[in-house]
């Protein structure tokens, strides 16, 4: 039986998403809005050649494919911060962890469809991208918040605010910079991870920024 149909790796998959689903939850990544990765791990993988990024993420398709839930588990801590910041990018944050767990259980049962290894980060963002926008579609937009509300000065506030008019912003713009500023993926992590081309991200970041900082009127 193929390991993609037989129950027994679906539960094992699924126990182990929805466990690091709340794990990822409840640390900074998400209790603090604007979390920010070790500037060590930033370091290394702005220096680390995108070639040999990328032939470990085909061998992990591949073992994943094996059968090795070790692997799954490697492929979701690799992964989890860029799915997470697209979902955000586009839903509230309460819905956030539920669409996390359902693209990652999605991916495990179709990743036998995948026919290049090395475009597993791209594959994986569209799939997240269609998850998120599906909920979207069929969920009531969110509300904005309140004039007394806009008005508090609290940290969670304000943080909520900035990330109010990230996602105001257009799909491109907004998804990166959620990558960034909140995921705390660097430039050449979100290339890397999504698909897109340096130069594109640099410009989405750009452009973005520059598109925030007018939403939240501040002077450059």
């Amino acid at each position: 039986m193929n390991q993609f149909n037989n129950p027994f790796h679906i539960f094992t998959i699924f126990k182990f998403v929805t466990h690091h689903v709340k794990q990822f939850s409840e640390n900074e990544m998400t209790d603090n809005i604007f979390y920010f990765a070790r500037p060590e791990a930033n370091a290394a993988t702005a220096t680390a050649p995108a070639t040999e990024t990328l032939k470990a993420e085909a061998r992990l398709v591949e073992r994943i494919r094996a059968g090795d839930v070790e692997a799954f588990g490697e492929f979701y801590k690799l992964f989890a911060p860029m799915v997470h910041g697209i979902v955000l990018a586009r839903v509230a944050r309460d819905e956030v962890d539920d669409i996390v767990q359902n693209v990652f259980l999605t991916v495990y049962k179709n990743l036998h469809t995948l026919r290049d290894c090395n475009a597993v980060g791209a594959w994986l963002a569209m799939i997240t991208r269609n998850h998120a926008n599906d909920y979207y579609r069929h969920s009531k937009p969110t509300e904005e918040l309140s004039e007394e509300l806009s008005r508090n000065d609290s940290p969670h506030t304000e943080a909520q605010e900035i990330l109010d008019a990230i996602q105001a912003l257009p799909d491109t713009y907004k998804e990166t910079l959620v990558l960034r500023l909140i995921e705390g993926m660097t430039g050449p992590e979100i290339a890397e991870q999504t698909g897109l081309a340096p130069g594109s991200v640099r410009v989405n970041l750009h452009r973005g920024m520059k598109l925030l900082r007018q939403k939240l009127k501040i002077k450059e």
